[in-house]
C-alpha cells in the first residue's frame, strides 16, 4: 500500500482539458523538462532516478490523457488514482527508477543478474544512517528470473533528517547489489536544493 499520508492531490479541476493542453503542451513540457534536469540523477551508466514532485506528475497525468485520448471523468479520475501517489509527502522522496541498456541481449542479461537491485538503492542524510529505497508497492516488478527495468521508490526520512537536510548538511546516494555498485557523494548543490524542496 503507497504512504497516503496527507498524499498532495492534484485537483481534478486544475488539469486542463485535451484541446487547451494541445496549446499549452510546448511551452509546459520546455518547462517540465527544464525542471527535471535538476530532479534526475545517474547512477552509475545504467541506472536513473527520476525524483517525483507535482508538476512532474501533472505532466505525466497529461501526457498519459493526450496519449489515451481520454477526456471521460471516470478515465481521469482513473489516471489521478494511479499518479497521485508518486507525489512526495513531505517526509519523503519518490522516484522512478529505470534500468537501460542499449542491446535488448545484454538487458535480457542484466535484468537477471539485477534481481532485488530496486531494494538496494539508497540515500543518506550526513551524520545519519543509510535509508534503503521501499519499492513498488503498488505492485510487484519483478519474478524469480529478472527484475524489471522500471521500478517506484519511497524513501522515508525521519524528523531529524528532514531538520539537517533543511539546516544543510550534505545528500549521498547509491546502490550497493552485489552486480551493480555505485555512490554519489555528495550530491551536487542543484539537485540537494531541488530535493529539500520536497520536505514540509
Amino acid at each position: 500500500m503507497m504512504n497516503s499520508r496527507m498524499t498532495p492531490k492534484i485537483a481534478r479541476e486544475s488539469l486542463m482539458t485535451l484541446e487547451a493542453y494541445a496549446r499549452a503542451r510546448p511551452e509546459f513540457r520546455r518547462k517540465v523538462l527544464e525542471h527535471k534536469k535538476h530532479r534526475t540523477l545517474a547512477l552509475g551508466q545504467h541506472v536513473t532516478l527520476i525524483f517525483e514532485d507535482e508538476l512532474t506528475i501533472r505532466y505525466q497525468i497529461q501526457e498519459m490523457l493526450r496519449i489515451e485520448k481520454i477526456f471521460e471523468e471516470e478515465g481521469i479520475l482513473h489516471e489521478l488514482e494511479s499518479y497521485s501517489p508518486l507525489i512526495p509527502d513531505g517526509s519523503n522522496f519518490k522516484a522512478t527508477m529505470m534500468i537501460e541498456y542499449e542491446d535488448p541481449a545484454e538487458r535480457r542479461s542484466a535484468l537477471s543478474r539485477l534481481i532485488g537491485i530496486e531494494d538496494r538503492v539508497w540515500i543518506q542524510v550526513e551524520g545519519s544512517a543509510r535509508v534503503y529505497a521501499i519499492a513498488d508497492e503498488d505492485l510487484e516488478r519483478e519474478n524469480e528470473t529478472k527484475t524489471s527495468s522500471v521500478h517506484f521508490l519511497r524513501f522515508e526520512l525521519n524528523p531529524d533528517m528532514c531538520a539537517a537536510l533543511k539546516y544543510g548538511v550534505s545528500l549521498s546516494a547509491g546502490i550497493d547489489h552485489a552486480a551493480y555498485t555505485c555512490e554519489i557523494s555528495p550530491l551536487p548543490a542543484t539537485q540537494r536544493q531541488a530535493l529539500v524542496a520536497d520536505l514540509r
